[in-house]
């Protein structure tokens, strides 16, 4: 059988299983069974699949039906300019998310050396991302789970920048460390009784403390503004990433604790997804 062949019987499979992008997702999983690339891979369709490479690619295709998300059967998922190792320790990057990175830059000017923390760092992307971009800036990474960090810090070395960055293991409540120029943040900010809602690739496989923002969906987006407030410098800038209808009661706490509203920046679809507050 053709490879041509194959990813028509896969995708029909998977479209059969609701699965949002069938081709895709049986192209990305194919590509790993062959292991060559995805541009490869379409450049040569004609070519034949073997027995040992077609058993591997069925392996794969059964725990994309039970809706394991893709980025954790490869292993990877593509963030800013780079590969972030992944799994199920970790919150999958969203493209939406690069949004921090790219307001990060904003506040950090290439040439001086300034300090950044990452709180709830998770895999490491944004963080990692942000200093790739400014090498003379150094950074914190902090995570509440054990296996979150282990991640980050493999992903750190991977993207080189390990020497410039530290990774934490603490809750937000209990560090106490320096005091920073930038603190960045993808908080848990879905309401505890919407998580059910949520698409079964995310609410069955993804870490809930990763999204489990508390009864009304600031519990960790107040202790993170809170938190920042006391890391931060005078005139230091928080950049916190929100739901799409938080930003009234972001604005509020910021407000709170000492900031003031600078920027509400919005994502690819044209929702508020990020709030930008600078301190007193």
């Amino acid at each position: 059988m053709d490879y041509k062949t194959i990813l028509g019987k896969a995708s029909n499979l998977l479209k059969n299983f609701s699965i949002k992008n069938p081709r895709l997702d049986s192209e990305l999983l194919l590509s790993k069974s062959l292991k060559i690339s995805r541009e490869n891979l379409l450049l040569n369709l004609n070519k034949k699949i073997n027995l040992t490479e077609q058993r591997k690619f069925s392996s794969l295709l059964e725990k994309r039906k039970k809706k394991m998300p893709v980025a954790y059967i490869l292993g990877y998922k593509d963030f800013w300019n780079s590969k972030f190792l992944v799994n199920n320790s970790v919150l999958i990057p969203r493209p939406d998310t690069e949004i921090i990175v790219a307001e990060a830059l904003n506040y950090l000017p290439k040439k001086k050396s300034k300090k950044v923390i990452d709180i709830g760092t998770g895999s490491g992307c944004i963080i990692i991302s942000v200093l790739q971009e400014r090498p003379k800036s150094t950074g914190v990474g902090l995570d509440i789970s054990k296996n979150a960090i282990k991640i980050a810090k493999i992903n750190a070395k991977l993207q080189q920048v390990d020497n410039r960055i530290k990774f934490i293991n603490s809750n937000v409540d209990k560090y106490n460390g320096d005091k920073y120029d930038l603190a960045i943040s993808n908080p848990p900010y879905i309401k505890r009784t919407e998580i059910c809602r949520l698409e079964e690739d995310v609410r069955n496989f993804e870490p809930k403390s990763a999204l489990d923002g508390g009864h009304n969906g600031y519990s960790k987006i107040g202790k993170v503004i809170e938190k920042s407030a006391s890391l931060l410098k005078r005139s230091g800038n928080l950049i916190i990433e929100i739901g799409y209808d938080q930003v009234y009661g972001a604005s509020r706490l910021l407000e709170k604790y000492g900031f003031y509203i600078n920027k509400i920046s919005k994502d690819l679809s044209k929702k508020d997804r990020c709030i930008i507050g600078t301190k007193y």
